[in-house]
């Protein structure tokens, strides 16, 4: 059976793997549909997002956000 610190370890973690589903999902959604399409950015950053999992939103949420937000303000 389980001790009360291995049930809020678990809940933690189901929270915190649902959380991070939500943010790749949202910064996917995000690239593809706000992203510019000059060029290939929005296929590489898309790619970028999908194959390297979270640590593509990450990079795709510190890096290109805020520079397409400058650029087109959205």
């Amino acid at each position: 059976m389980f001790g009360i610190l291995e049930l809020l370890f678990v809940l933690l973690s189901v929270v915190i793997g649902v959380l991070a589903t939500v943010f790749w999902v949202w910064m996917l959604i995000d690239c593809l549909k706000n992203e510019p399409s000059m060029g290939n950015d929005k296929i590489i950053w898309a790619l970028v997002i999908v194959f390297l999992s979270y640590l593509g939103a990450i990079l795709y949420y510190l890096v290109r956000r805020p520079e397409r937000m400058k650029q087109t303000g959205q």
